[in-house]
């Protein structure tokens, strides 16, 4: 496909999980009758990030796959006949349970599924008490637990090969390298992240400057399109523990050279519809050839923790 039009959904989430869903299927329908063939919605979309506390209880929010949310997008995805990222928190087995991104195919099927690799545990974001890190990725319409690879495999759709990544993903450039090596012809990134109540205007500059900064240059790295769709809106702690976050927006798609094509506002619920040239990539790899000049017979230390 020489040109992809990209639907970014960025919207505020409730713990009514019924009408996130709902609103997610109606960005999506928007999105589709605005061009769009390919929408990426943000991570963990149909609840509240409910991360920023400790509480057995958030596990009953897990769902299976096939299950309640995926069947729901699943079904604008076939009635829009468009492709559709979509983020769920996935129930495995009793004691595991995975941060999922899902792509379901313009006919409602399923693609393939990425489970989060890189797990943060921070203050507001304590993901390691939920998510376990990814080890495979399902494929196949029928979804049969065919196994490939080791996390980082693009997903092959009607629209193009999809390197899928997860938020704290995207501060590791050995992930985007990664889905680079394996063929994928985007990177995309669904996205849950905000600045807490007691920063400073500075700090949130910085913050915000270092997460955008970060994935252009995965962008430049690997010339590819990156997309980077973040969730919106204030949300408290619901214990009381933290001063909770809000979450700064900013959704946005570059080319492969790192360029701009879009930037989405900080506080406002907004669906849009990028273009992005496909074919630039190629171009951009003739005149920057970066995975040609690779020193792979010199890099053996990067599998370790740290050089000392």
């Amino acid at each position: 496909m020489k040109n992809l039009k990209v639907g970014l959904v960025q919207q505020k989430c409730t713990t009514n999980r019924e009408e996130n869903i709902k609103k997610s299927q109606n960005s999506i329908r928007e999105c589709a009758q605005n061009g769009a063939n390919l929408i990426v919605l943000q991570e963990l979309h149909n609840n509240i990030y409910f991360c920023q506390t400790e509480d057995v209880n958030y596990f009953d929010l897990a769902e299976t796959i096939p299950g309640h949310t995926s069947n729901a997008i699943a079904q604008t995805a076939k009635e829009c006949g468009v492709v559709v990222v979509a983020s769920i928190f996935e129930r495995r087995a009793a004691g595991i349970y995975h941060n999922t991104a899902i792509v379901l195919e313009s006919n409602g099927t399923i693609a393939g599924t990425y489970r989060k690799m890189h797990i943060p545990d921070d203050p507001a974001y304590y993901e390691k008490f939920y998510f376990t890190p990814g080890d495979y990725e399902k494929r196949g319409s029928n979804f049969n637990n065919e196994e490939k690879g080791a996390g980082f495999e693009p997903i092959d759709t009607s629209v193009g090969r999809l390197g899928v990544l997860v938020c704290w993903d995207q501060w590791y450039p050995e992930a985007a390298r990664l889905m680079a090596l394996a063929g994928a012809e985007i990177l995309i990134y669904p996205t849950a992240i905000g600045w807490e109540k007691g920063d400073t205007q500075d700090e949130k500059d910085r913050q915000r400057n270092a997460w955008i900064i970060s994935q252009r240059g995965h962008a430049v790295a690997n010339g590819l399109p990156v997309i980077s769709v973040n969730r919106t809106g204030f949300e408290a702690d619901l214990t009381g523990v933290t001063d909770g976050i809000t979450f700064w927006g900013n959704s946005f798609v570059t080319g492969s050279q790192g360029e701009f094509l879009f930037e989405g506002t900080q506080d406002k619920e907004e669906n849009n519809v990028v273009e992005i040239d496909m074919k630039r990539s190629e171009n951009v790899r003739r005149i920057w050839p970066f995975l040609r000049d690779r020193r792979v017979d010199a890099y053996s230390d990067l599998l370790k923790r740290y050089r000392s």
